[in-house]
């Protein structure tokens, strides 16, 4: 019980105060400065490499096929009203 007691205690305290230090050590830095307006920052402003053309449209079939035509059309018939009388 003894060692135990004394675990708790006196050895998880470390990791706790390891934290707090951290904390006040975060707290007290300078925030930093930012480059001036003038500087890129080191970013190339240029490609290197053109752009790659956009993919083409999927070929139809082994010889380039044109596309299929597009399926018929189908109508509806309009029903008509009832009367009351029938």
């Amino acid at each position: 019980m003894t060692w135990g007691f004394l675990w708790l205690m006196l050895a998880l305290k470390i990791p706790l105060a390891a934290l707090i230090y951290l904390v006040w050590w975060a707290v007290k830095q300078e925030p930093e400065q930012l480059p001036n307006s003038d500087d890129d920052g080191g970013i190339k402003r240029h490609r290197d490499h053109p752009r790659k053309p956009f993919p083409r449209h999927p070929r139809r079939g082994p010889h380039g096929d044109p596309a299929p035509p597009s399926p018929a059309r189908v109508r509806t018939i309009k029903a008509r009203a009832r009367t009351l009388g029938h």
